[in-house]
């Protein structure tokens, strides 16, 4: 059931499945990746908490919007919002790096905290099982195929539902979404 409010999310399995490891994953949490350091991270970690999934690039237009996924991630973390960068090199080149010379690009230039993957395909045969199971739950204007970089997904809690923005979407818009999915603030 998609999350009251959030107009059309994908719940449902699509089309199209270019990873069968995600055939059978039910949920986000069922999945896992490898940060940018060499360590397998089981996404179960994560459970029951919304996860902003990014593919990011250093060498593109959209690569500013770094800035604000760190805005978002400092604002709402201590909420439960978790925010994923997968670096991919899928498009025009755009992210050239090795894992250490990103996540040192990213800390450097804009102050990256947040978790980064190791780079990762988001397309084609060996799309990576997280962009598969996203792709699968919520498909892009022309399928499922991510057309660029900055594409993002945001997880709801249940692990299942998700939403998807276009790569020119800046983080800030995301905000009532995000704070939909989040416990109410004390006041």
């Amino acid at each position: 059931m998609a999350p009251a409010g959030f107009g059309r999310w994908g719940a449902g399995r699509g089309r199209e499945a270019e990873n069968h490891v995600m055939a059978d994953a039910a949920s986000l949490y069922d999945l896992s990746f490898t940060n940018n350091r060499g360590e397998q991270v089981p996404l179960s970690d994560f459970e029951g908490r919304p996860v902003l999934i990014v593919n990011t690039a250093s060498k593109c237009g959209f690569t500013p919007q770094y800035d604000g996924l760190q805005d978002l991630y400092e604002e709402y973390e201590a909420m439960g919002l978790i925010v994923l960068g997968f670096p991919c090199d899928q498009f025009m080149h755009q992210e050239p790096g090795d894992d250490g010379q990103i996540d040192e690009f990213c800390k450097v230039n804009y102050g990256v905290t947040f978790p980064l993957s190791t780079k990762v395909d988001v397309n084609g045969s060996k799309t990576h099982p997280v962009f598969a199971f996203v792709k699968s739950r919520a498909g892009g204007m022309f399928g499922s195929g991510i057309k660029w970089n900055f594409t993002k997904f945001l997880v709801a809690p249940d692990g299942r539902t998700v939403k998807r923005y276009a790569p020119k979407t800046v983080p800030a818009d995301l905000v009532g979404d995000i704070e939909a999915l989040l416990p109410p603030k004390a006041e």
